[in-house]
């Protein structure tokens, strides 16, 4: 007998964002049972995260919003900064913990999303549907039956990739004494860090008023750094390139995001589908994941509450997948400097337009023309090279 007609393993921002988009059917349409399931607060509690993402005014989320900006600017290795407003596009950031809060507020007010506390063990077919198993938070077995299954719990390993890079970060809220900081501007790439031989590096820097502000330390390479390496790099970030002497830090984030061209599964079982990250939303070239999410939940509940099979679709369509193929080669063999790329582009590409390119959304002649603003024989030759490259299991 199924408990629901949906089972979310997680409560994410994809299993949230799926959870918000099924609690509000449109006009007539029959509301379903959904559980959402999620650990109990413990070690697997993963610590508050920051998503940011692009999008127009009047987003869904916006009354929960941290900040957002009408302004970007990217700092080239020279120093030299291009700026511009990507209108209709305002660059948006989300705390996790405001996310949570919000969508669980939504969720509290109906009567058909039951939230379970349950550390899951296993997810898999059964008779008419799927079954999770697991243990609640005093040990005690769970055993929950639905009509349909999506689990986003990250993948214990990632699937066979030709190049697998990682995108790690340790960034430092800080508050200065002092005003410094822009409050209509963010800094989305500022190259004026030490680049290594393979991958990039940046400074990020989201200001919250004149003298606050998320400030960060990113590299795209093979291999995540330890904390005391993140430390020494903002600490000379942040004195030699932003002048900043006199400041507390008042809170941390650190993180990694697998950039890969593996190929994710969407489907587990007949009954069981993997979302977000797990089912490949996360942007290969850039680690954006949010956008992808929302698109993705909304398309899944739309074929639910139309009554048809929920398989998640793509979340980037498959020319993008193969572009980000290309560049995630062209970085990791260092036949393209990463920090030149990615300034030139912004320098000579249209700024809504690129922010379309590199959220999936952006047409074919549009990638035709920025792809011809790239390294093109370094590009073409990698190109030539992907099809004889073996798909290996990267070692995380």
């Amino acid at each position: 007998m199924q408990d629901a007609d949906a089972v979310i393993v997680g409560a994410g921002a994809a299993g949230l964002s799926l959870a918000h988009r099924l609690c509000e059917p449109a006009a007539g349409a029959r509301r379903l049972r959904v559980l959402l399931v999620d650990a109990p607060r413990g070690p697997l509690t993963p610590q508050e995260r920051t998503w940011c993402y692009w999008e127009a005014p009047g987003g869904p989320f916006d009354s929960a919003l941290t900040a957002s900006w009408e302004r970007l600017r990217v700092h080239g290795p020279d120093g030299a900064a291009t700026q511009g407003r990507p209108a209709p596009f305002r660059y948006k950031m989300l705390r996790s913990r405001d996310f949570e809060a919000l969508v669980g507020a939504r969720l509290s007010g109906q009567g058909t999303v039951v939230r379970v506390g349950a550390t899951v063990e296993s997810v898999r077919d059964v008779a008419g549907g799927a079954e999770v198993r697991g243990r609640d938070e005093a040990g005690r077995p769970v055993a929950l039956r639905a009509r349909w299954a999506f689990d986003s719990r990250p993948p214990v390993r990632l699937p066979p990739a030709r190049t697998t890079l990682q995108q790690h970060f340790r960034g430092w809220f800080v508050d200065s004494r002092r005003p410094a900081f822009d409050t209509t501007t963010a800094d989305l790439m500022d190259f004026r860090t030490p680049q290594p031989a393979q991958g990039l590096s940046f400074g990020y820097v989201l200001p919250l008023s004149e003298h606050t502000a998320l400030v960060e330390y990113t590299e795209f390479s093979r291999h995540i750094a330890d904390t005391a390496a993140y430390e020494r790099a903002l600490g000379q970030y942040t004195a030699r390139v932003l002048g900043l002497d006199a400041f507390r830090v008042t809170a941390v984030e650190q993180g990694a995001i697998p950039m890969t061209d593996a190929r994710f599964p969407r489907r587990a079982g007949r009954s069981v589908f993997r979302i977000g990250t797990a089912g490949g939303a996360t942007r290969p070239s850039t680690g954006y994941t949010f956008a992808a999410v929302q698109r993705q939940s909304a398309l899944i509940a739309a074929a639910l509450l139309a009554g048809r099979p929920p398989l998640p679709p793509p979340p980037h369509p498959a020319w993008h997948r193969a572009l980000d193929a290309v560049l995630l080669r062209a970085l990791d063999s260092g036949r393209v400097d990463g920090a030149e790329l990615f300034t030139g582009l912004f320098r000579t590409v249209p700024m809504e337009r690129l922010l379309r390119f590199l959220d999936g959304r952006s047409r074919l002649w549009e990638d035709v023309t920025i792809g011809l603003r790239t390294p093109v024989l370094p590009m073409l030759r990698t190109v030539a090279e992907l099809p004889l490259l073996p798909r290996r299991i990267a070692v995380r």
